[in-house]
């Protein structure tokens, strides 16, 4: 078993198909359809099952997954080990943020580039759902989400940064933008459009909605935060987010909701038990110090 084999795997298992894994690791198809099979003969073992020019994990393909990786990434951990000994500030850090948290990891990355300019860096914004499984998969060294310390994920650690409030977000031109609190009730006619179920704040908020009673006037559901706030800066359309996502919208104002249990933490995360780079651990310092 060679570890070419594992990354020859792990592709073709996230594409379920042969020719596109071939396409993007620059090598024939008939060279990674060999290395596979050696991979199986060597395992014993069929890891896919092949239909027509797809191909489909079997069970012991999706269990030999969770290990491919792992092993790959153990691999990359070792060689940044040794640069950590040598106090090489070099390597790469793949950090995974929701959008709420836009401001302070672009605030952070600031600083923290002064300090390690030789490190490269490479940023995966998406819901906190996605990036919880690309952490797993390991292919995030950290996340900044609004993920709570009190999960019951006994896999990952999480540090809290600051609290955020859900609030009712709004241009500055609404009557209602001056105000300090606002309730559910109050805006329960007002036309809104909000995150899709995908996003944990959806599921948030619908637990708070349940809570109370209410039921808001929701014109439109969408899977991208950033379209929430443009939708509500054309006046037509309000939102409903933390308080911390208007990065890049002097024109919105939020108004937080005065009901209870509607803070959440926002926090940084990682995988417990594997090695933290050095680069990861100044980055989370960096943060702490620009709250």
């Amino acid at each position: 078993m060679e570890l070419r084999q594992l990354k020859y795997f792990i592709r073709a298992a996230e594409l379920s198909n042969f020719t596109k894994a071939s396409e993007e690791l620059f090598i024939t198809q008939s060279t990674l359809s060999q290395q596979i099979k050696e991979l199986e003969n060597s395992l014993n073992i069929s890891l896919f099952d092949r239909i027509g020019k797809r191909v489909k994990l079997t069970e012991a393909g999706e269990i030999m997954l969770q290990y491919a990786r792992k092993t790959i990434y153990q691999s990359e951990e070792s060689k940044q080990v040794l640069r950590d000994l040598n106090n090489l500030k070099t390597g790469k850090l793949i950090i995974g943020s929701t959008y709420g948290l836009t401001h302070i990891l672009i605030n952070s990355l600031t600083s923290f580039s002064q300090e390690y300019p030789d490190i490269q860096i490479q940023i995966v914004f998406g819901s906190t759902l996605e990036l919880l499984k690309k952490l797993r998969n390991y292919e995030l060294d950290c996340i900044l989400s609004f993920l709570s310390k009190s999960n019951n994920n006994s896999d990952i650690e999480t540090v809290t940064l600051f609290t955020s409030t859900l609030s009712l977000i709004v241009h500055k031109s609404h009557p209602w933008s001056r105000l300090k609190k606002i309730s559910l009730k109050m805006i329960k006619e007002v036309p809104l459009v909000i995150a899709s179920q995908s996003y944990s704040i959806r599921n948030y908020l619908d637990e708070i909605l349940t809570q109370n009673n209410v039921r808001l006037n929701i014109q439109m559901e969408i899977n991208d935060i950033h379209s929430l706030l443009k939708l509500t800066n054309t006046k037509r359309w309000n939102t409903i987010l933390m308080s911390s996502s208007l990065f890049d919208f002097s024109e919105l104002r939020a108004i937080p909701l005065e009901e209870r249990n509607t803070e959440r933490e926002a926090t940084i995360t990682f995988l417990k038990d594997i090695y933290h780079k050095k680069a990861m651990l100044a980055f989370q310092k960096v943060i702490l110090e620009k709250i």
